[in-house]
């Protein structure tokens, strides 16, 4: 389900395939000339699993939205000139190919779009609870990048 935050960003979480076309006609404004999107998608491998086959994502979900929308907002306070913001992550088990995670931002120039759309993806990966299982041709555990879940508020100030 779309979740608009209060400052009118598109925050949310579900388990079915992300919406790219829909955020890209979403996030372009008539006052931004820049719209940059990241989308990290599913590869056939990683480091020590060749094979990939698939990535089960689970979520501690009551979380999720909140801390998408407090990145959304900590993105606004340090570009305030950003037009809109889409934070995007899907649950449950995604293919070889399948887009995970959206990151959308649209301001009146490159520059910050690009700084405020790799901000909002560093800090989404630090701090938002969502963990990704590994399923390869030998095996599966959890991804090799897991780690402690840290707050918004304290990677709000890192540029």
């Amino acid at each position: 389900m779309t979740q608009l935050s209060a400052t009118g960003d598109w925050v949310e979480v579900r388990g079915d395939q992300l919406p790219i076309a829909d955020v890209l006609a979403w996030a372009v404004q008539p006052s931004c000339g820049a719209l940059n999107v990241f989308c990290g998608t599913v590869r056939d491998h990683s480091a020590e699993r060749p094979g990939v086959e698939r990535l089960e994502y689970e979520a501690y979900a009551e979380e999720v939205e909140p801390r998408l929308a407090a990145i959304a907002a900590a993105a606004r306070e340090r570009w305030p000139d950003v037009g809109r913001i889409a934070l995007l992550h899907r649950v449950g088990t995604l293919v070889v190919g399948e887009t995970s995670v959206i990151v959308a931002v649209s301001t009146p120039h490159r520059a910050e779009a690009f700084e405020a759309s790799r901000w909002c993806i560093d800090t989404l990966k630090a701090t938002v609870p969502i963990w990704k299982r590994e399923v390869w041709e030998g095996g599966s555990d959890w991804g090799l990048c897991s780690h402690d879940v840290d707050e918004v508020a304290d990677l709000a100030g890192e540029r």
